[in-house]
Parts: structure tokens; sequence; C-alpha cells
């Protein structure tokens, strides 16, 4: 059976003999460091399940010690719980700041600082299964994508081959003509489903993000002759621009499919023709809204709550469509640290928009 291990740091021998016995009895594994440099150095190379670790230390303090170990990948996931005879509740929050998990007071209390030290394991262990089984379910859902992608996208244009080189009047008949153009709709649409939820693990797998200045005019420019041109010629869409662009930052790739979303579902839900506004505004706390105002129908109090979640279409009665489109919008922004969301009533259109840092 496989010890947890706990790391003590604390300068005071007394404290260290009375941990040192208590937890060995408890059946942990326990590592003592005598100050905050070398428990610093301990953590990195034992990588301990649970750090123990006085606040009041001569050469550096718990708090510091907690920021370090906080800020260095290798140690930034260990739970730290503190140790004090400090109950001031500013010390107590500035601990939480700082990352700590929790509190030990002293004189310990032999039930308590066990009770405390098990139920913080129990958690770490269950947050850190649940990481690996989401990042497993990423990693399949990405090779089962990859997978189907190659044959279906085959299929499809086979289909869509012997369609075009099959016109009226020769050996393939009209229903049979009209099942190949059926079996070529279905596989794009399938190849769109499967590009969608390659996008939406692919985000959800990225850790780190590289900011950069966007161009947003040129980005939505892109989107719209680009990706949607043929959308605006079939509904005789109208655009219109409302102001400037203030400088936001973000991932242009990722953003870029924001804009197509949500462009893209006011083209389909918008009224007939769409009439759609897009723009943008400063927000307070350095941030910048984007937004796009449709002329559609509008949307009930229920359907605005179910939105931005997987596999939720708008509609479902009147246009075909597989809903992750705006699961997507909401996963990149919320990687992206911006927030989303709609503003609508029945009969008077919806104005869908999303927030980035001000650059």
């Amino acid at each position: 059976m496989i010890l947890d291990t706990l790391l003590v740091v604390d300068d005071t021998p007394e404290n260290v003999t009375v941990l040192l016995n208590m937890l060995s009895k408890a059946g942990f594994d326990v590592l003592v460091a005598r100050e905050g440099e070398e428990g610093i150095q301990t953590a990195e190379y034992a990588n301990p399940d649970m750090i123990l670790l006085d606040i009041m230390m001569p050469d550096m303090d718990g708090f510091q010690v907690c920021q370090r170990l906080k800020s260095n990948p290798a140690t930034a996931d260990i739970p730290v719980i503190f140790m004090t005879a400090l109950t001031d509740t500013t010390d107590k929050v500035k601990g939480f700041q700082v990352g700590a998990s929790d509190y030990i007071t002293k004189p310990l209390q032999h039930e308590e600082v066990l009770a405390r030290i098990r139920a913080h394991l129990n958690a770490h262990k269950l947050q850190q299964r649940l990481y690996e089984r989401n990042m497993e379910l990423d990693a399949f859902a990405h090779t089962v994508a990859h997978d189907l992608k190659d044959p279906i996208s085959a299929m499809t244009c086979l289909a869509e081959t012997l369609f075009l080189k099959s016109p009226e009047g020769t050996v393939v008949d009209a229903r049979m003509r009209e099942r190949l153009q059926l079996i070529g709709q279905a596989g794009r649409q399938t190849i769109n489903i499967i590009d969608a939820l390659l996008l939406l693990a692919g985000v959800s797998q990225q850790k780190t993000v590289e900011y950069h200045v966007l161009n947003m005019q040129e980005i939505v420019a892109s989107v719209l002759t680009q990706r949607l041109q043929t959308m605006l010629e079939k509904y005789q869409a109208e655009i219109s621009y409302c102001g400037e662009w203030p400088a936001a930052l973000g991932y242009a790739p990722w953003i870029e499919e924001v804009w197509f979303n949500y462009l893209h579902n006011g083209l389909k839900y918008g009224g007939t023709p769409p009439r759609l506004q897009v723009g943008a505004e400063t927000c307070r706390g350095q941030r910048v809204r984007f937004w796009v105002r449709d002329n559609g129908r509008g949307l009930t109090v229920e359907e605005q709550r179910q939105l931005f979640t997987p596999f939720m279409r708008l509609h479902t009665d009147a246009v075909e469509g597989h809903g992750l489109g705006l699961s997507i919008v909401g996963q990149i922004i919320k990687k992206l640290g911006g927030e989303v969301g709609v503003k609508s009533q029945l009969g008077e259109g919806s104005l869908f928009y999303f927030t980035l840092p001000a650059a």
C-alpha cells in the first residue's frame, strides 16, 4: 500500500516532533523541512501529496513560501495547509489569497488536524481523477473524430462526384440522383460536426493561450468575405457596422470562429432578409464588448437560459444545425478570460455579445 506523503515545514523542533509522531502513527509518510527555502526545494524533488506550512519562520514566512510554491508549475497543485497561532481575519484572508487550502490553529488539536488533512487529500485526489478522466475523454473524442473524418470525407466526395457526373437522362435515374445528393449533404453536415467537435476538444485541452492585439475589423471582414459570402448572397443579407473597433487582446484564429458562429446564426435565424448590426464598445474593468444584433423573432427566457450549452439549437423546427456553435463560442471566450451573453425579447430580435480584455 502506497502511503500519502506529507511535507512539514516548521522551524520549531517541538512542533515538528509532535507532528511527526502524530502523522506517522496515522499512517502517513512524513518529510520535514526546517525553513522555507529547504521546504521549497523538498517540495520540488519529493512532490508530496500535501504541505503543512508554518507561517511564522525567520528566513521566509509562510506566505512567501506559499507564493513561491504556487508560482512554480512543479508545485502549484500541491495543497497547502497553514499552521499558525495567528487568529486575525486579515492573516487568514492573506493566506487564502496566496493559495492556501486551509488553516490549522495552534495549539494543534490531534483529531482536527487529521480530519482536515484527510478531507483535503480526498478532495485533491478526486480533482486529479476528474482532470485525468476529462483529458482521456478529450483525447478519445479527438481520436474518434479524426478516424471518422477521412472515410466520411471519401464517401461524401464519391457521392458528389457521381451526382455531378450523372446528369438527368443518363443511366442514373432521378430517384438515384436525389439519393446521391442527400448522401452528399449528410456527409457534409457530418464533417461539419466533426470539425466542430475537434475545435471544441482543442480549446478545452489548450492550457495556455498567447494573447495578441486583435485587428477586429480585419477579422470580421475576413469571415464575411471568405466564409459567409455564399450565405450573404443567398439570403440577400444587409450588414452594417456601428462605430469604431476598440483594441482588445485575444487569439485571432479562435476569435474568427466566434464571429463566424455569431454571424452565421444571425443569417440563419434573422428576419427576411436578415439585417445584422455589428459593433463594439468599451466597458468597465478594462473590457471591450463586441456584439451582433439581428432582426429575428427573438428568444424566450427559457431559450436564453439554455444557450451556449452543447447541442442546443435555436428554433429547431426552422433550420438545420448541430447545436455546437454557441458552445464553442462560450468555451473560447471563457478560455480567453471573457464573458458571453445574449439580450433578447420576442418580436424584437436578439443581441449576442462577448467580452475580451482591452489592449
